[in-house]
């Protein structure tokens, strides 16, 4: 039993070679996901901060937000 058969070899192979492309595919799909929820999640913080320093901006000039809406500033608080 010294000499191996060729075809059970290449079969080896090739059944090597399909789990490790297949490892490899799960794990580019999942570094990929990993990725794309960090960027979301700077996102997410980015704009929830934007969001904070217009509400201080707005505050400050006295204009008041309503439902949403930005309200226009009341008599003599507008720009000119």
């Amino acid at each position: 039993m010294a000499e191996t058969d060729p075809k059970s070899v290449q079969d080896l192979t090739n059944v090597v070679q399909t789990l490790l492309q297949q490892m490899q595919d799960k794990f580019q799909t999942m570094s990929d996901q990993i990725i794309g929820r960090n960027i979301l999640t700077k996102h997410d913080t980015r704009i929830d901060d934007l969001e904070k320093n217009i509400a201080d901006l707005m505050t400050q000039a006295g204009v008041e937000e309503i439902e949403g809406t930005p309200e226009k500033p009341k008599e003599g608080q507008g720009s000119s």
